[in-house]
């Protein structure tokens, strides 16, 4: 009879205390800072602002990953490379549709990326593997620089400490300003050159060549 009551006892208060604790999360949950980019969800506890570019937007939380040896670090790495590589790539496709392929590189004719790409592999293969292999080089040296500025603390993704033109002696506002948009314009190139490329490979035609015919059809 005895442990009959103690059990009772010990369920009774667990049920006393449930409703309180449930309060206590909803009231958390209420309070926590919701996202600026998504008002409907909670702003991710890594996303605090600190970075150029960050309004909360992580609705998958890989900001949160960290167990693979990939953390919120790496990935700010990673996007501020392809956002700087993908400008590049904009800037290109754009260049070669104006003014033709590049001295020597006269065979890629092609409108679409992956025929003019072996295109030129057919005539100068060695101008492939050369990038490829000045590719492995850039990349050793990057990640050198990513693994122990992350150890350290020290280096900011993406800093190499190139400034050729002391913007980061300048005022300290401005600087974070050409961070900022930076990282927007690599977005917007990173959107821009997986259209060019898509474009390429679907129409044959270049991005100029599909905008000319949308204004002459008045597609837009």
């Amino acid at each position: 009879m005895m442990k009959f009551a103690t059990i009772a006892a010990l369920v009774a208060s667990a049920s006393a205390f449930a409703p309180a604790q449930q309060s206590a999360r909803s009231s958390v949950a209420l309070n926590a800072e919701r996202s600026k980019s998504l008002p409907f969800m909670n702003r991710p506890s890594l996303l605090d602002g600190s970075m150029a570019g960050d309004v909360g937007f992580d609705p998958l939380g890989l900001s949160n990953i960290d167990e693979v040896g990939i953390d919120l670090y790496w990935l700010r790495e990673a996007e501020i490379k392809h956002s700087r590589v993908a400008m590049l790539a904009v800037a290109g496709v754009l260049q070669v549709e104006i003014f033709g392929p590049a001295p020597g590189c006269e065979a890629a004719t092609a409108k679409n990326q992956m025929e003019a790409f072996w295109q030129l592999w057919g005539s100068h293969p060695q101008y492939i593997a050369a990038a490829l292999i000045m590719i492995m080089i850039i990349e050793a040296f990057s990640g050198i620089a990513t693994t122990s500025g992350r150890e350290s603390g020290m280096r900011a993704p993406g800093d190499f400490g190139l400034d050729p033109l002391g913007f980061k002696k300048g005022d300290a506002d401005k600087y974070k300003r050409l961070e900022a948009q930076e990282i927007a314009n690599g977005r917007l190139a990173m959107w821009a050159a997986a259209g060019e490329i898509l474009q390429g490979m679907t129409t044959d035609e270049g991005a100029l060549g599909n905008l000319m015919s949308a204004l002459k059809d008045n597609s837009f």
